[in-house]
């Protein structure tokens, strides 16, 4: 850190005047995120409104080395936008300008500011929508830099694949335009690819090109209760291997249902269930899919306990799925909860499930379990009480035993929430000597260390004095 922190403030305050802010309010607001424990308070909260707001902001974090960690809506889980305590967040959420929709090519341009639910809002009159969902009301600028997905990644894709064209500026001041809007390109080495999911440690991005998708002509939903957890995972890989391809595919387990029962007044059955829409041509089209559910769901010994298929009841239908997260957190008052995150090859889900379980069950832990099960994902959601350090640390152990588990079977110690602090020690089992690569690409773009440093490729044990400085949070 450097030793004239009052000269790069003033720096901030006379290139950027009101667009920067020493206030505690502002300064405690962007000290922590959704899912770790930790306060890290910065120095000054930069309000960027436009691309040349975050050159300058560049401009000084290199002139006075000072490190800088771009922020969207805070809703990270691992710690992404967690900054250095002292020094910069550059917060893009001015940046949200939408621009005009090319219904031929299927493409927006958009500021990194700008949130999902509001970009939807505005393309359905076009008839089209942007596919990616995390769940929370992200920014797209973060969900690029973390390669999100969610619900409907096993029929669209996560991020990657719906991010036709960025710009990104690097801490050098040059501005990289990558990508384009065209459907496909030979051209040169896949850099736009690099930076989405970089989680802000090569450069900040400052506009993004998105990739929309019609809105189906006919959808449907079915909700499909077993008798147990392997019979829903089994049915959800027979569903693929039947051919449907839906536009989501969700899971929970019995505890889950049970919680949002009573925390929303609903009456599921409360038994490992399956969520599913499907989407198609026409009626026809939808009612087949749906009959091939049903086999699936049969074949496990599993049974439909509805099925939607007006708008209005489709979001009754899966109000039960859209409120797990805010259900179990309720199900257990003062507790603090971290969400595990890993994703397998859909061949190794039911040994990953069963796993899971058995772990729990050694470590005398209650965790729901819930899942992006058509791509293999499978989350836990894990509880204590904040102070509560043996079982925190029996957590640690299951939440490790399960990465390790996942990369030893062809997965990935995250399928969607990022790398940020917390999943850096898998990186070298997961990648070996490409992580070497990873370093050195990051001291390329990065020389002087100061993006979002210590996060994605930072070494774990190389950081003692920063977490020192990291309380955690009451």
């Amino acid at each position: 850190m450097t030793e004239s922190k009052g000269d790069w403030q003033a720096a901030l305050l006379e290139r950027l005047g009101e667009r920067v802010s020493l206030q505690p309010g502002d300064l405690n607001a962007h000290a922590h995120d959704e899912g770790t424990p930790y306060t890290c308070t910065p120095g000054a909260v930069v309000f960027a409104a436009s691309e040349a707001d975050v050159l300058a902001t560049l401009a000084v974090a290199r002139e006075f080395g000072v490190p800088l960690t771009p922020w969207g809506a805070g809703t990270s889980l691992e710690g992404a936008v967690l900054p250095m305590p002292g020094a910069i967040s550059l917060d893009l959420g001015g940046l949200d300008t939408v621009g005009e929709v090319d219904p031929v090519g299927f493409t927006v341009a958009v500021g990194p500011g700008v949130r999902r639910v509001a970009l939807n809002r505005r393309l359905r009159p076009h008839g089209l929508f942007f596919p990616v969902d995390p769940g929370a009301d992200a920014s797209l600028g973060g969900m690029a830099s973390t390669n999100a997905s969610g619900t409907t990644t096993v029929r669209y894709g996560g991020m990657r694949e719906n991010v036709a064209a960025l710009r990104v500026a690097l801490t050098d001041g040059r501005v990289l335009t990558l990508g384009s809007a065209a459907r496909k390109s030979s051209s040169g080495y896949a850099l736009k690819h690099l930076f989405i999911g970089s989680e802000g440690t090569l450069g900040v991005i400052t506009a993004l090109t998105l990739r929309l998708h019609p809105l189906p002509p006919a959808t449907a939903s079915v909700q499909l209760a077993f008798p147990d957890v392997g019979a829903a995972v089994l049915a959800s890989v027979t569903v693929r291997g039947l051919g449907v391809t839906p536009e989501r595919l969700e899971f929970v387990d019995a505890a889950t249902v049970r919680a949002v029962n009573r925390h929303r007044d609903r009456h599921d059955p409360e038994a490992p269930t399956l969520w599913a829409e499907v989407a198609g041509r026409d009626g026809a089209d939808v009612e087949a899919q749906l009959a091939l559910l049903r086999e699936a769901a049969e074949l496990h010994g599993g049974q439909v306990v509805g099925e939607a298929r007006t708008p209005e009841a489709q979001s009754a239908l899966w109000a039960a799925r859209h409120g797990v997260y805010d259900a179990l957190r309720a199900a257990w008052p003062g507790h603090a909860t971290r969400i595990g995150d890993v994703c397998v090859p859909l061949p190794a889900l039911g040994d990953t499930v069963a796993l899971a379980l058995h772990l729990l069950e050694g470590a005398d832990l209650t965790a729901p379990l819930v899942g992006h099960i058509g791509d293999g994902n499978l989350h836990l959601l894990m509880h204590a009480p904040p102070q509560d350090s043996g079982t925190w640390a029996r957590i640690d152990h299951v939440l490790h035993d399960l990465a390790a588990h996942a990369i030893a079977v062809g997965g990935t110690c995250t399928g969607e929430h990022g790398v940020g602090l917390r999943k850096r020690p898998y990186l070298r089992a997961e990648h070996g000597e490409a992580l070497d690569v990873m370093r050195d690409v990051k001291a390329l773009l990065d020389p002087l260390g100061l993006l979002n440093p210590g996060k994605v490729v930072g070494d774990p044990d190389a950081l003692v004095e920063w977490r020192n400085d990291v309380p955690a949070r009451p």
